[in-house]
């Protein structure tokens, strides 16, 4: 079971105060790449959602990150989720793991973990401390109902709408809820 990565980084970031896709991590890359590069170390095709006119470098992605523009991104993530599963026309992979640009703390071992449970028919949801998280996976079945969204809504009504397709994964990994909405955060 292939599991292609859809890392959504179009958005505008407005609590953050700045492009927070270009703060910079302790490690010295940007908040993007480097959750970038945690898809990469898992998923074999990782694509990233951003806005026209933005260019891989920018973020310090490598030259060979497949971009994906979201040209409605300024609508909201239904549009740029949209955009991206739309992407994946000519994909092979059976599932998209929904990956958020402002999440770099997700374990690798995590992603693996949720990626192992994918199929075709289900909503891979992953848990920690009783919270669900993020990626969520969508098996191929799922991506038609992915390409309808619009406006500010990401996929959870398709979640919510599938409840006897969920497979929740419980984690011990808290990166699954954590994310950077603000420069405190990043502590």
């Amino acid at each position: 079971m292939t599991v292609v990565a859809l890392v959504l980084a179009a958005g505008r970031g407005v609590r953050f105060g700045g492009d927070k896709r270009l703060a910079v991590m302790a490690d010295g890359r940007s908040l993007l790449a480097h959750s970038v590069d945690n898809a990469r170390a898992v998923f074999e095709d990782v694509r990233v959602v951003l806005r026209e006119g933005e260019r891989a470098e920018a973020f310090g992605l490598p030259a060979d990150c497949r971009v994906v523009i979201s040209p409605e991104a300024a609508c909201g993530m239904g549009h740029s989720l949209a955009a991206g599963v739309a992407s994946l026309a000519d994909s092979p992979e059976q599932a998209v793991a929904i990956l958020l640009g402002d999440m770099p703390w997700i374990a690798t071992a995590s992603l693996r973990r949720l990626a192992q449970a994918a199929s075709p028919s289900t909503i891979v949801v992953p848990c920690h401390d009783g919270h669900s998280g993020h990626p969520v996976i969508f098996g191929r079945d799922l991506w038609p109902a992915l390409q309808q969204l619009a406006g500010d809504q990401g996929a959870r009504v398709i979640v919510q709408a599938h409840g006897a397709r969920q497979v929740r994964v419980h984690l011990d990994d808290a990166g699954v809820l954590r994310d950077v909405d603000t420069p405190g955060a990043l502590q």
